[in-house]
């Protein structure tokens, strides 16, 4: 689900720190230093970077494209390749015999095992195409809040570590305890009552 989904799942952040000035030039210059590459004739299995919001497959950051106001709207995208395993057990299976021909043995050594099971997923990871995720995200940078439309945890754990990355800011992912404890200039001894509040349950 994305930013214009007609239902959506959304996490808040808190973007704590500030941007070098001029800030969009720092934007861009940090998104296109960590755009998402293209691992489709690569033997990696996974990729993460920052895409286009509105050209998720071809991203292009120049002229600011990502800016609105005070707003910037752009995407993570993370790339996956996934083999299944019954596909690997069936090459290795008709590569293992191929060797047995040509080295007329009778059983293959287990190292030699290893080294026709790495091949098999090199040369696989070559040919499948990896599976993209799409995660947009609106910056309003001027009050330091950030809108991350996925609450998948994969998905927000790429996004806090790459946005540290990239921009040198951290996020702090807003909730009740959170919330209170940045918004409320808590004494000390409110802090420590804070910490020792546990969820109600309100259904058995």
């Amino acid at each position: 689900m994305g930013f214009l989904s007609s239902s959506v799942s959304v996490v808040c952040y808190q973007v704590q720190g500030k941007l070098a000035r001029p800030i969009n030039e720092t934007v861009e210059q940090g998104l296109k230093q960590f755009t998402i590459r293209n691992i489709d004739n690569e033997p990696s299995d996974k990729a993460v970077g920052w895409t286009s919001f509105e050209a998720p497959f071809s991203p292009d950051f120049s002229g600011a494209s990502f800016s609105y106001g005070t707003y910037f709207l752009f995407s993570l995208r993370v790339d996956k390749k996934s083999i299944p395993a019954k596909v690997v057990a069936k090459c290795c299976a008709l590569e293992a015999e191929k060797r047995l021909k040509q080295t007329q043995q009778k059983v293959l050594a287990k190292n030699e095992k290893k080294q026709i099971k790495e091949k098999v997923l090199h040369d696989l990871a070559l040919r499948i195409p990896a599976t993209p995720g799409v995660f947009d995200l609106v910056w309003q940078y001027e009050d330091g809040r950030l809108w991350f439309f996925s609450t998948q945890k994969g998905a927000n754990e790429e996004l806090e570590t790459l946005f540290v990355k990239t921009f040198s800011l951290r996020l702090v992912r807003l909730f009740p305890y959170t919330l209170a404890d940045l918004s409320c200039d808590l004494s000390a001894p409110q802090k420590d009552a804070l910490l020792k509040l546990s969820p109600t349950k309100f259904l058995e």
